[in-house]
């Protein structure tokens, strides 16, 4: 069995594949386009997820790591590049890494991954990588400037491969559980490869407020998960109950023409928790989350 240094040693030390030229310009007048999280069909694997995507017109996709180290593992880093080229998909981000940021005997560990998901990310030609904070506990003010200080450090091992971390709040971490907490840390971090991201579903259910998307500077966020909110008790709500976008109560036409005021114009990468998503053929998922989502980018 490959271990993970000798994945490592498939990429390359000094190459990088550039996302830039696969993607839509990022002028003012581009449109944000629809991606899809492998999250969305965990179920399915890395090949089998992809191969349903591009049948159903999806031609960005967001890998998530497990999913990319299993594939690499047993094929090798050249072959998903291949897949990701023969299927006429662009992976825009990278789905996920996890403790970068909370106070934690565990940094260190977590720095050690992340470096590792960086260097694969990067050999797949990825240009940004997300990290959700999903710590809860008791936290004092002092603790954000150690936050700060694993921000500046994440942003040093992800410049050294053109990669982006995005620090993404979530609605029940008690660290990083808004969008005017994660632009107040990236800020004060100040490093040109750590970047604020917004999740739809952790935004409109969590503490967030409408008005805080006015915070937002020209350009600011660099990514967006693409979810909708079911009509149910919010009591009930957890962090699996997210809908295909277009299927539920969340205000997003609103959201996105705020977001366009905002000249946002990256991926709307929709991310699904729930099983009966996670266990469908990514062929008829993709078919669905295309029709409900297409008509907010038309």
């Amino acid at each position: 069995m490959t271990t993970r240094r000798g994945m490592l040693s498939l990429i390359p030390a000094a190459v990088v594949f550039p996302l830039s030229a696969d993607l839509p310009s990022s002028s003012s007048e581009s449109p944000m386009y629809l991606s899809i999280h492998q999250t969305t069909s965990a179920a399915a694997g890395f090949r089998k997820s992809l191969e349903g995507y591009s049948r159903a017109g999806i031609r960005y996709v967001e890998p998530i790591p497990p999913h990319i180290d299993a594939f690499v593992q047993s094929d090798g880093l050249p072959a998903a590049r291949r897949l990701l080229k023969d299927l006429g998909l662009t992976a825009v981000s990278d789905g996920g890494r996890p403790g970068l940021w909370e106070p934690s005997p565990d940094h260190a560990r977590a720095l050690d991954e992340f470096k590792h998901n960086v260097e694969v990310a990067a050999g797949l030609g990825i240009d940004r990588i997300m990290a959700p904070c999903i710590a809860t506990g008791k936290f004092r003010p002092d603790d954000y400037k150690l936050v700060i200080d694993h921000m500046r450090e994440a942003g040093e091992i992800a410049k050294q491969f053109d990669v982006v971390v995005m620090p993404e709040f979530t609605r029940s971490s008690t660290l990083i559980g808004t969008l005017p907490t994660v632009l107040m840390l990236t800020r004060e971090a100040a490093h040109p490869n750590v970047r604020p991201m917004l999740d739809f579903y952790h935004f409109w259910t969590g503490l967030s407020k409408f008005e805080d998307l006015d915070l937002l500077r020209p350009g600011e966020l660099h990514h967006v998960h693409f979810q909708d909110v079911p009509d149910m008790p919010r009591e009930l709500l957890d962090s699996i109950t997210r809908e295909v976008p277009g299927t539920g109560i969340a205000p997003i036409s609103k959201i996105l023409a705020k977001l366009r005021e905002k000249a946002y114009n990256g991926p709307l990468s929709v991310e699904l928790f729930y099983p009966k998503y996670q266990n469908l053929d990514p062929f008829e998922m993709a078919k669905r989350i295309r029709q409900n989502a297409d008509r907010f980018l038309a």
